[in-house]
């Protein structure tokens, strides 16, 4: 969250549930005291948030040991999306919000969404986009560029949350994670700015 305090995330996947621990350590050679206010998990679409089972709990955090704090998240009619788990924090009285940890899944039914690869080799500009890998959980739209691009994805002409735009400069290669498409979905749109798109039909 900033220089002073670490927080880290550890998770593990059950039937029903998440379970896990967040990690808080100083970061900075000397100790802090650190309120948990709240702790949700964040549906990184704009959907609904949900409550993580974690009371608001005051602790003093060592810098050379770390403080464990269980959670866990009913995972029992929990909407398909990915989603993080944030934190409103407050250390040595300043709140922050931070989101620790990796983001997970909440799987999408087999029959819903779309699966397949299109090659596309179309190049804008600067930029080549050369192929759509569409899975359960994600689509994967690779790319050849000189820069990062600013990138965004429409599908039948609504934005589509993207996940990451991973990008290796020396090798000039990236590529956007975004959602995953489903089956009514017809078309998607790659959006390069400056008014330039790719459309591309989906598998």
């Amino acid at each position: 969250m900033d220089d002073r305090v670490a927080i880290r995330a550890k998770f593990e996947r059950f039937p029903a549930a998440i379970k896990g621990a967040f990690l808080l350590r100083g970061a900075d050679g000397l100790p802090h005291q650190i309120r948990l206010a709240q702790v949700r998990a964040a549906e990184l679409a704009g959907g609904e948030s949900r409550p993580v089972g974690v009371e608001s709990v005051v602790l003093d955090v060592s810098p050379t040991q770390e403080t464990f704090v269980p959670f866990e998240i009913s995972t029992i009619d929990m909407p398909s999306g990915w989603y993080r788990l944030e934190c409103d924090v407050v250390v040595d009285g300043e709140a922050r919000s931070i989101r620790p940890g990796d983001r997970f899944s909440m799987p999408w039914p087999r029959a819903a969404v779309r699966r397949g690869t299109v090659t596309i080799g179309s190049k804008v500009a600067a930029v080549s986009i050369e192929m759509l890998e569409c899975m359960g959980d994600s689509i994967r739209i690779a790319f050849a560029a000189d820069a990062l691009p600013r990138i965004s994805v429409d599908v039948d002409g609504r934005p589509h949350a993207v996940l990451e735009v991973e990008f290796d400069e020396a090798a000039g290669r990236g590529r956007v994670i975004a959602y995953p498409v489903l089956r009514a979905d017809q078309r998607l749109s790659i959006d390069l700015g400056a008014g330039t798109t790719v459309e591309v039909s989906l598998p």
